[in-house]
């Protein structure tokens, strides 16, 4: 049985504070010894995804970044930006009462961006080298929002929020690159984890889908597969939760094959 795993990264396989992936050492571990590929899937870009791939030794695993809008093949360039320069001018072109509710990382400095993540100045750099989506936040009433989403789908521009941002973005989503890749690896079973509005697709759209509890964040609602117990919420938050939740689903599930 081939397994395969697709996690989100800032409040899930990272804390949402101090983006650290310590607590889920042990259920890492486990994956690597039974040569289970993990696939990253966040809104971050390439240049973030790459470093992070590093740090846990991933290999030659793709990665979903942007939010779904391309997959990063280790080894291989970044894309184009050409589709970052169609959102930033499409948002210039809007009228001044929405534009002024949405403030995004083209908006920011790179101190600006390390004050709303939490990251340090370098990483905050890496943050800005965006080629598919616009990350941002927003400051309108509810009602602006749904006139400002309205504007831009109708330019094939779609948001989606996240722990921290609204994320606008060209392209696909996580659960269309999750679904390349599963046919690329020929997976039997697939895991999701995510804790976000932007990962439900992926959830809903894996075999087992795992809500990670974030307390910085609201809740989110009742998802489709609970009720049948295809889709489960940890019990801990960020990298903890992951950890406990990815360790009892290998104890359940069979050694997959070599």
């Amino acid at each position: 049985m081939k397994l395969l795993v697709f996690t989100d990264l800032d409040g899930t396989l990272l804390d949402h504070a101090t983006y650290s992936f310590q607590p889920a050492m042990p259920a890492l571990t486990a994956l690597r010894t039974r040569q289970i590929p993990l696939i990253l899937a966040s809104s971050k870009t390439g240049a973030e995804m790459a470093q992070i791939h590093a740090q846990l030794g991933l290999g030659d695993t793709p990665a979903i970044v942007e939010n779904g809008a391309d997959i990063l093949v280790p080894g291989q360039g970044a894309g184009t930006t050409h589709s970052y320069a169609t959102i930033r001018h499409r948002l210039s072109t809007l009228p001044p009462e929405l534009r002024q509710c949405f403030t995004g990382f083209g908006d920011m400095s790179d101190a600006d961006i390390a004050d709303a993540t939490g990251l340090p100045l370098v990483a905050a750099q890496n943050a800005r080298k965006r080629c598919f989506s616009e990350p941002g936040l927003w400051s309108g009433t509810d009602a602006q929002l749904q006139e400002f989403l309205s504007v831009l789908k109708k330019d094939g521009i779609h948001a989606r929020r996240g722990g921290r941002f609204l994320t606008l973005s060209l392209g696909g989503t996580k659960a269309d690159q999750m679904r390349q890749i599963i046919a690329q690896y020929q997976a039997d079973v697939t895991i999701a984890l995510g804790d976000a509005p932007n990962d439900v697709e992926m959830l809903e759209a894996a075999d087992i889908g795992v809500v990670i509890h974030n307390d910085h964040s609201p809740r989110l609602p009742q998802l489709a597969g609970e009720a049948d117990g295809k889709i489960r919420r940890s019990r801990l938050p960020g990298p903890a939760g992951w950890n406990e939740e990815i360790m009892d689903i290998l104890n359940n599930i069979p050694q997959q094959e070599s």
